[in-house]
């Protein structure tokens, strides 16, 4: 009875989300963590001086907040993505037999 739970158990070894949606998961990790660099922006030598343009600019306000909210949804995809069965030959196989 063991040995039974043992074999059953080490054949089904898969993860639940295929490597390809990591990969895209890493991907939009990168595009949230640039976007978050983004934000940051440059700094300035002198405390005493502001420089409205480079603190209000697209790039810090618009496109920096585009890439985090693409990224989160990048995300999201990745993680909800289903697999492509790897042999297309076997679907097609599958389904004119129930036929």
């Amino acid at each position: 009875m063991a040995k039974n739970i043992k074999n059953e158990s080490s054949k089904n070894t898969e993860f639940a989300i295929p490597r390809e949606n990591y990969k895209l998961m890493l991907i939009g990790l990168v595009i949230i963590i640039f976007g978050f660099i983004l934000m940051t922006g440059g700094g300035s030598d002198d405390p005493n001086v502001f420089h409205e343009d480079k603190m209000f600019g697209f790039t810090r306000i618009s496109l920096s907040s585009i890439l985090v909210i693409f990224g989160f949804a990048f995300e999201i995809y990745a993680i909800m993505k289903k697999p492509k069965p790897e042999n297309e030959a076997d679907t097609t196989d599958k389904s004119d037999k129930k036929q």
